[in-house]
């Protein structure tokens, strides 16, 4: 994380994420200029990233946002601006009439609520002309590592197989959306897209606008930017169609930290640390993925000599973030930053047990600029409930 090597994280309250706005415009400027190059549209994936105090800095270099559901793709509206396309794995009648007043493109998870909500889609399209209706494809071409993040591992609830891409009002559809990727490069886009038109090419032609979903780690060192633009350029003079991609985690990928305090020290069987950060609470994925974050200064077990594992506040025995290796003793008070928490972890956030929700703060690496944008507190917690 080289943007926060001078970052001092005693100037923030504890716990607190941090975001690097210098950091982020440097990922939104590579994803423009594959914008510019293959003639795709880039849509921020509100589901990994939603800090919309940063908005108005992502809309000079996105045209618009995905969202998952009514209330993400209000946010898009109405903080983010630009186009707002909304996917959900099944609607409500309730939701979809509101999603269908604020969205551009609505993407639908089967054929049945096609047909279902033909009259209501029609009715809106004369309302708003632009509104478009795609629907989500399952090309059952696994590539992701994890069954838990694999939309297309055996039974996936996500996506229509070609199988089963039947229905009464298929004429409503201009545009189909595909999502096989969790953090990775080109080649699994590839072999993806290979398998999207093998069982689905005779319906491309009649589409207007192709989705390719999110898991493109674009913006990370080492990710093929070259090859991406040709695929895509490659892509769109084959078929004729638009391109749009909803990468979440390369918007923000090395863009912001969590910071936590270390509360109390305790021995049994290993050195304990209880931190006021919460793997269940704060950072869920190291528990449900699971995945071990790495903390600035520490390391795996034998690289320094002082070894602890580190925990939440929770009473869930397993609030466990891992075990971390440390150069010098840790010490009550002392702050621990761990590094990369600025997608996904934000948007998952609870308050089990009543513990505090992190502040969330914007730090500028170039000028040194702090601002702390919103603390959270009691009435957060009690007006869940």
């Amino acid at each position: 994380m080289r943007h926060f090597a001078r970052f001092d994280p005693r100037r923030v309250p504890s716990p607190c994420f941090v975001v690097d706005e210098v950091a982020l415009e440097e990922n939104l400027q590579l994803l423009a200029h594959v914008q510019r190059e293959s003639g795709a549209k880039i849509l921020l994936a509100l589901k990994a990233f939603s800090m919309y105090s940063l908005a108005p800095l992502v809309r000079r270099y996105l045209p618009g946002t995905c969202a998952s559901g009514l209330h993400e793709a209000r946010l898009g509206r109405e903080e983010f601006g630009g186009e707002v396309h909304t996917f959900c794995a099944a609607f409500t009648a309730a939701d979809l009439r509101a999603v269908l007043g604020i969205s551009d493109h609505v993407v639908f998870n089967s054929c049945g609520q096609l047909d279902r909500f033909a009259p209501l889609l029609e009715q809106a399209r004369l309302q708003r002309p632009g509104l478009k209706f795609g629907m989500r494809i399952n090309p059952e071409h696994s590539e992701g590592a994890v069954a838990l993040y694999d939309p297309c591992a055996p039974g996936s609830r996500l996506g229509v197989p070609r199988s089963q891409f039947h229905g009464e009002r298929l004429d409503l559809l201009s545009g189909l959306h595909f999502h096989t990727l969790c953090e990775q490069d080109l080649p699994p886009l590839a072999r993806t897209i290979a398998a999207v038109e093998q069982k689905f090419g005779d319906l491309i032609p009649r589409m207007q606008w192709i989705n390719f979903g999110g898991g493109h780690h674009i913006t990370r060192p080492g990710y093929q930017v070259g090859e991406l633009i040709r695929l895509i350029r490659d892509f769109r003079a084959r078929h004729g169609v638009e391109v749009y991609l909803e990468p979440g985690e390369a918007i923000a990928y090395h863009c912001g930290v969590l910071v936590s305090e270390v509360l109390d020290l305790g021995w049994n069987g290993i050195d304990q640390a209880i931190l006021d950060t919460s793997a269940t609470c704060h950072m869920p994925d190291v528990i449900e993925m699971p995945y071990r974050p790495m903390i600035t200064g520490a390391g795996a077990e034998g690289e320094f000599d002082h070894l602890y594992r580190l925990g939440g506040q929770t009473c869930l025995a397993g609030d466990v973030i891992g075990d971390y290796a440390f150069p010098e003793p840790l010490a009550i008070g002392q702050r621990l930053v761990f590094e990369d928490m600025a997608y996904y972890t934000m948007v998952k956030t609870s308050t089990f047990n009543g513990i505090n929700l992190p502040s969330i703060a914007i730090w500028n690496s170039r000028s040194d600029e702090l601002r702390v944008v919103r603390r959270f507190g009691y009435e957060d917690f009690r007006s869940r409930l």
